[in-house]
């Protein structure tokens, strides 16, 4: 999968699948995005290809106090993916919508629905929780193996 900015100077190529495609419907992701919600692609950094130009990093809050990093075009400014302090920039959550092909990563999972937008309605088939969730429920096994090697790099 590819994927880039609006103005196609940061381009970048998926060299796997996603460890899991995250729906979050929180105040903060609505505010941070402005809509009403994110979905991201959590993905490993070192399978984020970036094939044209360089983001920038840009240090931001989060709702957690332990604030993210997020990869902007330095051009047009938009997020391309995030960083958060559990793996820091050793797993990325690529923001789907900059994907050419966005449609093909649906979410797996829909998280803090507690405070989605009442006139978002979700799939009954995709799971989802009122807050966030345990990954050992939902998470297939493989991704659980692939996230345990890149806490043990971390480490």
């Amino acid at each position: 999968m590819t994927g880039g900015c609006d103005c196609r100077a940061v381009r970048y190529r998926l060299l796997g699948e996603p460890l899991f495609v995250h729906c979050c419907h929180c105040r903060w992701c609505q505010r941070e995005t402005g809509t009403a919600f994110a979905l991201n692609a959590m993905i490993e950094a070192d399978l984020v290809e970036l094939t044209e130009g360089k983001p920038t990093w840009i240090n931001t809050p989060s709702a957690s106090g332990k604030g993210q990093q997020i990869a902007r075009c330095p051009r047009c400014l938009l997020a391309l993916w995030s960083c958060y302090s559990g793996a820091g920039r050793l797993v990325q959550f690529v923001r789907v919508g900059t994907l050419d092909a966005p449609d093909l990563l649906p979410p797996d999972i829909h998280i803090y629905t507690s405070t989605k937008q009442p006139w978002v309605v979700l799939p009954p088939q995709t799971p989802a929780v009122p807050e966030y969730y345990d990954r050992r429920k939902y998470w297939p096994e493989a991704s659980l193996v692939r996230l345990a090697a890149v806490k043990a790099r971390a480490s």
